[in-house]
């Protein structure tokens, strides 16, 4: 087992196991080889990160925010001093290539708290002139928040919760997802090491009961998501019994729209970021790629000769461009939409079929894949993937494509490239999503509100937006003479 943990659990500041929990396996998905064996939080190890994690807040939240300030920057450059071994351990985790880690997973984790240690002197309230008398408003924590986090970025997606979470004076039990469960627990360690209070960042690991019971418990006041729609429905609704604050970061079917005046390969270096990276494991990836008629022959041939060169393989070869799926589990499910969009009549570019590479049979690989003459209709079109599968459809005019782009359920991300700023601007303002690109796509800077509309979530993440969901406002009126009444 190489990346064993010294136990399954975070709390109060040690490493906790309870072997009565139901056991859990960590797969590298390179090769199918068990790494870790975990556990499953009991509901003993769900009361007491709890009560720590009230206890911690309480201490935490007396605190100056400057003092906040500073751990969470000892933090962000105790991750950077350690880069190297948080990304090994993210692709044994994840399966994703190292030479992705390396620039986008710890260092993007660290890039959020230092920007939110740097910001907690400035969460603030405001004064009101009301002539004689006055009011001001205070921003307050909410008290204890649970996280629970998604598979695919588990260093990223703990610090983008746990960050503006602690800066605004709050706890967090962070549940990360069952399938990569490891990262978590080095992002507590280090926490702690940084001089955060013992409970202040608890990880407890589990399945969907484990999460439905952190959701549901009553000394929780807010709950943040990142996952599915599905998912995402059934926490929300949960946390919706107790009245509790709630961010959701759910899925998307983004449109990244191509007109016929666009930069051609930057347009395509767009789509082949919006779709392969991550082996396509990206909530905001742009997998309905709208190409003006105009030029799609072309655009699909220097696509199709750019997608034939990326490098498959080891992940932990930093010349490999794309790894594994996460699971073989997943990948049965990718599987299936590539049959689908054949089955459907798209029109197959590149691609198309799982993979066994040398040395690597047992790995859950899939080609990088794109399917072209995509209707709207078709399964491939309308269900999220979450897989290396692009679906290029074609459009001549703009209005009708800013109607298909939009006729969807999800509205997280979209993008434009086009060399009429004028028509960008116009376009991304009609389009329903969240965070949007011109000539350019997933790029996430922690300064960058994030989150989506429709069914993909509720609320944002990274820059000042995110205090707006760690904080409530109370007002206070101050009289500066006697009380008026009529009685």
């Amino acid at each position: 087992m190489r990346a064993q943990p010294e136990a399954s659990h975070f709390i109060d500041g040690a490493y906790v196991e309870d072997p009565a929990g139901a056991a859990l396996d960590v797969v590298y998905s390179a090769t199918g080889e068990t790494i870790a064996r975990l556990h499953s939080a009991t509901p003993a190890i769900i009361d007491s990160a709890v009560k720590s994690g009230r206890r911690a807040q309480r201490e935490w939240a007396a605190l100056a925010p400057v003092e906040r300030g500073r751990v969470l920057r000892r933090a962000a450059d105790i991750i950077r001093a350690r880069n190297r071994e948080l990304s090994e351990l993210e692709t044994l985790d994840t399966g994703k290539p190292i030479q992705e880690t390396l620039v986008a997973d710890a260092t993007s984790g660290a890039d959020c708290l230092e920007f939110f240690g740097g910001i907690a002197t400035t969460i603030n309230g405001e004064t009101i002139p009301l002539g004689r008398d006055w009011a001001y408003t205070r921003r307050e924590a909410l008290g204890l928040c649970v996280g629970i986090g998604a598979w695919n970025y588990p260093t990223q997606i703990a610090c983008w919760k746990a960050a503006p979470a602690l800066a605004c004076g709050n706890a967090m039990i962070f549940k990360p997802s069952e399938v990569t469960p490891l990262c978590a627990l080095k992002v507590a360690e280090i926490l702690i090491e940084a001089g955060a209070p013992k409970g202040l960042f608890n990880v407890v690991q589990g399945f969907g009961d484990v999460g439905a019971a952190l959701v549901e418990h009553p000394l929780v006041d807010k709950v943040s998501l990142t996952g599915s729609v599905p998912t995402g429905a059934k926490v929300y609704a949960a946390a919706a019994k107790g009245i509790k604050h709630v961010t959701m970061e759910l899925g998307g079917k983004s449109p990244l729209i191509v007109f016929d005046d666009a930069d051609v390969e930057n347009a395509i270096s767009g789509a082949m970021l919006g779709n392969f990276y991550s082996s396509g494991q990206i909530c905001s990836n742009g997998t309905r790629v709208f190409v003006h008629k105009a030029i799609k022959e072309r655009f699909l041939e220097r696509l199709g000769e750019r997608t034939r060169t990326i490098v498959i393989g080891d992940p932990m070869d930093e010349a490999t461009q794309m790894g594994p799926l996460v699971s073989h589990d997943h990948r049965e499910k990718v599987a299936a939409y590539l049959e689908a969009g054949t089955r459907d009549g798209a029109r197959l570019v590149v691609g198309g079929s799982t993979l066994s590479l040398p040395g690597l049979e047992t790995g859950a690989y899939v080609e990088p894949t794109i399917f072209a003459d995509v209707s709207d209709d078709m399964t491939i079109a309308r269900e999220e993937i979450f897989g290396p599968v692009m679906c290029v459809l074609d459009f001549t005019d703009e209005e009708d494509v800013v109607e298909r782009a939009n006729g969807t359920e999800f509205g997280l991300s979209a993008a434009v490239y086009t060399s009429d700023l004028e028509r960008a601007h116009r376009v991304i303002g009609k389009l329903a999503a969240g965070t949007c690109w011109i000539n350019a796509y997933n790029l996430t800077p922690v300064e960058m509100p994030f989150g989506g509309v429709k069914r993909s979530g509720v609320g944002r993440e990274n820059a000042r937006a995110a205090v707006d969901f760690y904080t409530q406002v109370k007002s206070v009126y101050v009289a500066m003479g006697p009380q008026e009444t009529p009685y």
